[in-house]
C-alpha cells in the first residue's frame, strides 16, 4: 500500500498533504494524474483544461478537504512530474489504489471532462483515455482505501 512518502508533499509539490485524510490523498492523486495525462496527450496543457479539472473536482466535492487552489497546485505538480519522469511509473503508482474499486469511474469521468474542455478531440487524448480505462479496470493487487 502506498504511504504518504509515495506522493509529493514537500516544497516541490506546492502543497502539504498532512491535512488530507488517506482517502482524499489517494483520490486527488488519481484524479490529477488522469487530468494531467489527458491534458498532455495533445502536446500542450491549456489553461482551460486545468480550470475544468479544478472546477469539476471542486463542484463534485470529490476531495472536500482541499481548496480549489490546492487542487490546481496538485495538478501543476503532476503535469511537471509527467513531463520529467517515466510516465508509466507515475500513472501506475497513482491509479493502483483506485483500480477495480467503485471510485475508478471518477478517474474516467474526470479525464473525460478535461478532454472535453478545449472542445477538440486529439488522437493522443483518445489513446490516453483508453490507457486510463485499462489502468483502473484491472487491479492486480487490491488495496483497501482507509482513512
Amino acid at each position: 500500500m502506498a504511504n504518504r512518502n509515495d506522493y509529493p508533499s514537500g516544497p516541490r509539490a506546492g502543497l502539504t498533504v498532512d491535512h488530507l485524510d488517506r482517502r482524499d490523498e489517494v483520490v486527488i492523486q488519481a484524479l490529477v494524474t488522469a487530468g494531467a495525462l489527458v491534458a498532455l496527450a495533445d502536446g500542450r496543457v491549456e489553461a482551460i483544461e486545468r480550470d475544468e479539472l479544478v472546477d469539476f473536482i471542486d463542484r463534485q466535492g470529490f476531495v472536500p478537504s482541499m481548496s480549489r487552489h490546492e487542487i490546481g497546485l496538485a495538478f501543476d505538480t503532476r503535469v511537471n512530474e509527467l513531463k520529467d519522469r517515466e510516465i508509466s511509473d507515475v500513472i501506475a503508482q497513482s491509479l493502483r489504489p483506485l483500480a477495480g474499486s467503485p471510485l475508478a469511474s471518477l478517474v474516467i469521468r474526470t479525464a473525460t471532462q478535461v478532454v472535453a474542455a478545449d472542445r477538440r478531440l486529439h488522437p493522443g487524448e483518445v489513446r490516453a483515455l483508453k490507457l486510463l480505462r485499462q489502468a483502473v479496470t484491472t487491479n492486480p493487487d487490491p488495496q483497501p482505501i482507509t482513512s
